[in-house]
């Protein structure tokens, strides 16, 4: 079993040579990077980094010359997710968002969750990369959501297998909510995993906007999309918080 990262990017110079140094020491068969039209260093960057890992002689588990690859793509992470599952060869794919780290044994847990056929796909617990009180009050609500209701958000390394992907017709091409509208089409394809493992992402938008201020308008956002509102009347109210 063969698994890809995929990792959407726009004007990520701050956070992607961090995140891909951890992601590529785990020890995945690709890593790709799929950037939206970014202005700042995220090309250079990843490029960069794809060359210190073709000449990195500390790096053998590496069974591939280089398991960085960049891509562009049309803005949208829905359409930068399917150019880099599309450009894929493996049999599974995780798509990671830019301020998230996967665990340790990421790459172990997903093969595990998988052993078993019934499952099409899943995706990890969460953390935010914060001590306060009030981060681990949002993790802890994120979690139970997604096992009670079986839908994930990207914050979660959300992951599935190749086939399936194809099969129930990749992400929309919706200018957001595209990861819940993913996972609901998912489990209806088949059972999925719920790992127990921990990813840790930024707490930087809630930070920013303030915790509750940004739990009240996100809940909002999803409320109105399951009632039926479209993704692109909801885009310009979602900026704030993105």
């Amino acid at each position: 079993m063969t698994i890809a990262v995929i990792i959407p990017v726009l004007n990520e110079a701050r956070l992607i040579g961090r995140t891909l140094a951890h992601t590529v020491a785990l020890g995945f068969d690709e890593v790709i990077v799929v950037d939206g039209g970014s202005s700042d260093e995220t090309c250079s960057i990843v490029e960069s980094s794809a060359r210190q890992l073709r000449s990195d002689s500390l790096a053998p588990h590496v069974s591939v010359s280089s398991p960085i690859r960049l891509l562009s793509a049309s803005q949208g992470r829905g359409r930068q997710l399917n150019a880099g599952a599309a450009a894929s060869r493996c049999d599974v794919l995780l798509f990671l968002h830019v301020d998230t780290q996967l665990p340790l044994n990421a790459q172990q847990a997903v093969f595990e969750a998988l052993l078993d056929d019934t499952y099409v796909g899943g995706r990890f617990n969460v953390r935010f990369d914060s001590h306060r009180g009030v981060a681990r009050l949002i993790g802890g609500l994120m979690n139970w959501r997604s096992r009670w209701s079986g839908i994930a958000t990207g914050d979660q390394a959300i992951f599935v297998r190749r086939k399936v992907f194809e099969q129930i017709g990749r992400f929309a091409d919706i200018p957001l909510m595209e990861d819940i509208d993913f996972t609901r089409r998912l489990k209806r394809a088949g059972r999925l995993v719920p790992v127990t493992e921990y990813v840790v992402t930024a707490f930087r938008r809630w930070e920013n906007n303030g915790p509750i201020r940004t739990i009240l308008l996100m809940w909002t956002l999803r409320f109105l999309y399951w009632i039926g509102v479209s993704p692109h009347r909801l885009q310009h109210f979602y900026s704030i918080v993105r």
